[in-house]
């Protein structure tokens, strides 16, 4: 199954941190890539911009609505992400807490990729049989 593992926590700019902080999270975040390269589980890992480097677009009516972020009013950002393929939910809980991501206040969301025949199946008998996502 695939699974896409999302870290939430407060935005980092790094300004806060020390040269030595730094290096170990990048030491820790490559021991995770290597891991999971290693057993053959990693489709991507990467970390994203910060909110104020983001754009969303709404589109409703004909009309097209773009906005440069940040957009939230929290301190817990979208900081990155991993797209796994594992056997099962306790693999992905295993690898998610082999991340560098689990300090105070961080989270990491897990969350199965959408199995299209399985959604299919679910849909059965509930009047949406034709629907589909």
């Amino acid at each position: 199954m695939k699974v896409l593992l999302t870290f939430y926590g407060e935005e980092l700019t790094g300004l806060d941190s020390s040269p030595e902080q730094i290096a170990q999270t990048f030491e820790g975040w490559g021991a995770f890539d290597a891991a999971t390269r290693a057993a053959g589980v990693l489709i991507a890992c990467e970390g994203l911009e910060t909110g104020d480097m983001a754009t969303t677009i709404r589109v409703g009516a004909g009309d097209r609505h773009v906005t440069d972020g940040p957009f939230m009013e929290t301190k817990e950002q979208l900081g990155g992400f991993a797209l796994l393929e594992v056997r099962d939910l306790d693999e992905a809980m295993a690898w998610a807490a082999r991340t560098p991501w689990n300090g105070d206040g961080q989270i990491t969301e897990i969350r199965p990729v959408m199995d299209y025949e399985q959604y299919a199946a679910r849909l059965q008998g509930t009047g949406l049989e034709g629907a589909t996502p």
